[in-house]
């Protein structure tokens, strides 16, 4: 894998508050813990095969130190495992938006972050490759 596929470059972090406010209202979700997946296959408005979103609930991490923390962790996790997903979508021609949203209530270690992102990116995999199935069989 080249060096560059490590990046982890602004262009891919969804910031778009009319893509987020879609992606929240329309989106599908599914939970893989530590994480609740909520994605939608949708024109970006970067020229980027994915935005992801990363959050940590201020109900369950009061202190902004914490939630910092799990989003770190939760980034470096996601730049590392992304390399499958990201040659997948661009293989076909797929732009998407997702969040990973951050459900345990207890601060886990990364090790345990990271395996719970490599679950969801493989189970977000399957999910899209279920739908294009499904879109290739209606048309």
């Amino acid at each position: 894998m080249p060096q560059e596929s490590f990046k982890f470059p602004k262009k891919e972090k969804l910031c778009s508050h009319i893509v987020i406010e879609e992606l929240f209202s329309k989106g599908e979700s599914f939970v893989c813990f530590p994480f609740r997946v909520i994605y939608l296959p949708t024109e970006l408005p970067e020229d980027v095969p994915a935005q992801v979103l990363f959050s940590v609930s201020k109900r369950r991490f009061k202190r902004a130190v914490h939630r910092n923390l799990l989003k770190r962790r939760s980034r470096e996790a996601y730049r590392l495992t992304r390399g499958a997903f990201i040659e997948y979508l661009e293989k076909s021609d797929q732009q998407i938006a997702f969040a990973m949203v951050y459900i345990s209530g207890d601060q886990l270690p990364y090790a345990k972050i990271c395996k719970g992102m490599k679950k969801g990116m493989k189970k977000l995999e399957e999910k899209l490759i279920e739908k294009q199935a499904k879109e290739d069989v209606v048309d």
